[in-house]
């Protein structure tokens, strides 16, 4: 199978001709339609994150077919639609897992990092982690609910009840999470790079009360800001914008380091919090969602071969919306 590589060798992936994959007892072997490219797999190509397996097989919002089912496997069958998430692989016996927070795994598996993911035309996965998808979205509208709004739903519920959400970094889990926020009746305000006309615009598009850059204030003060792009000099310019009692979730999985603050921004009982990875239950509750809203998901479609074009686009901010692999038609 056509597939594309990560060696640690340098910031580029390599095209490559690989054996195809077997599935072994739960797995299920899936031919790739299309795959999202996520802002976690530029940081496994920068170097960003550590210990990455090498070579690796990028890629975590996988759309595909159940081309052949492993010993043991219940729920799917030949011929199913499938997405496979980040969360590839949890233990099942350490205090996280037993206390229903398998995201905080002692011993997780991660597609595209840990484990081979779906830049490629074939790929293996554990079947209990993958999910069914709504029917109402194409296979490339699918990619993107597979990180980009399952981490954005994730970081949204620990919001709470939060009224005025401000979203920060307004890409590809940002603009889907905005339009949950908006279903559920809060009030978002978008905030993006300075001048980024074309992502305030989407922003507004999709129900946004407010967008502006990173650095500005919004009209009224927020309740929990979101943040997505992984700057950590947003984290004290979030706190700023917060009222009392207000929360900062970080959405990302690397973020810049955090500058030093007054404790002023953080007293009245604010606080910072992060997101790691998700759960199963978290996939389910969050394709449920996706079936009754009927979102808009943005995309710019790539061919396998071009992932590094699509990984450059994203890290120079070229992009508005989600970048999404197709791999087969």
């Amino acid at each position: 199978m056509r597939a594309m590589l990560f060696d640690g060798t340098g910031p580029r992936l390599r095209a490559a001709d690989t054996d195809d994959p077997v599935a072994g007892p739960g797995q299920l072997l899936i031919d790739v339609i299309a795959c999202g490219v996520c802002r976690t797999d530029l940081h496994v190509v920068d170097g960003e994150l550590a210990h990455p397996r090498r070579p690796v097989i990028p890629g975590h919002e996988v759309v595909g077919r159940v081309a052949a089912i492993g010993a043991g496997v219940e729920g799917f069958a030949p011929g199913d639609r499938v997405g496979v998430p980040w969360l590839g692989h949890a233990c099942g016996r350490c205090r996280y897992c037993s206390t229903h927070r398998e995201n905080l795994c002692d011993a997780p598996g991660f597609t595209g990092y840990t484990l081979n993911g779906g830049y490629a035309e074939r790929m293996v996965a554990e079947s209990r982690f993958c999910l069914h998808l709504p029917s109402r979205y194409s296979d490339i509208e699918a990619a993107p609910l597979l990180c980009a709004g399952l981490i954005g739903y994730r970081t949204l519920k620990m919001a709470g009840d939060a009224e005025r959400i401000g979203i920060y970094g307004f890409g590809a889990a940002a603009h889907i999470v905005a339009q949950i926020a908006r279903h559920e009746g809060r009030t978002v305000y978008a905030f993006t790079r300075r001048g980024d006309s074309a992502a305030q615009s989407l922003a507004m598009r999709l129900g946004a009360t407010w967008a502006g850059g990173s650095d500005e204030r919004p009209p009224a003060e927020l309740d929990a800001a979101l943040i997505f792009a992984p700057a950590g000099a947003l984290v004290p310019a979030a706190l700023a914008a917060l009222g009392k009692g207000g929360i900062v979730v970080c959405g990302g999985i690397h973020m810049s380091d955090i500058p030093a603050f007054p404790y002023s921004l953080l007293w009245q009982e604010r606080r910072i919090a992060s997101v790691a990875n998700l759960t199963r239950a978290d996939g389910q509750e969050f394709m449920a969602r996706a079936a009754a809203i009927a979102l808009h998901v943005q995309t710019r479609v790539y061919a396998l071969a071009d992932a590094n074009v699509a990984l450059a686009d994203l890290r120079e901010g070229r992009m508005v919306g989600a970048a999404v692999l197709r791999i087969h038609e």
